[in-house]
């Protein structure tokens, strides 16, 4: 495979038809222009802040909250269930995927996406922790071990 090469130019004036025709000459490809413009102060937008919605939950039917996932908070029991069982990351990834459930992307679960859910997990460990349904889990751990 031949080696390419970049350069990138900052442009100060207006690029003109020569300056392009001298470079293509030279053997160069344009290959991305990027545009920008000034705007005055009151055609300006308000600046939107765009925030992922935290996993195990989605919004609402009627757009004004957010409410749990049900899909997803299955995924974070088990993926709780199998760290407190001790089993590593991978495993956990691995035994995921066994089950046949999938990232909010629906990708396959990998170690990496494991670790990334572990803030998400101490979030919402205590609502898993204080619920019935994690007793009853917690009573069949304990048979097991």
């Amino acid at each position: 495979m031949a080696k390419v090469e970049r350069i990138r130019e900052v442009v100060t004036g207006s690029v003109d038809l020569d300056y392009v025709r001298q470079k293509t000459e030279a053997g160069w490809k344009l290959v991305a222009m990027e545009w920008r413009r000034e705007i005055a102060s009151d055609d300006a937008q308000e600046s939107v802040i765009m925030e992922e919605i935290p996993y195990g939950l989605r919004v609402a039917a009627d757009c004004s909250r957010l409410e749990e996932d049900p899909q997803e908070r299955t995924v974070l029991v088990q993926m709780m269930e199998l760290i407190v069982q001790d089993y590593s990351i991978t495993l956990v990834a691995n035994e995921l995927n066994k089950r046949g459930l999938r990232t909010r992307s629906g990708s396959a679960w990998t170690p990496v996406s494991v670790f990334n859910m572990l803030p998400r997990l101490i979030e919402v460990g205590p609502n898993i922790f204080s619920s019935d349904d994690w007793e009853a889990r917690r009573e069949r751990l304990l048979k097991m071990v």
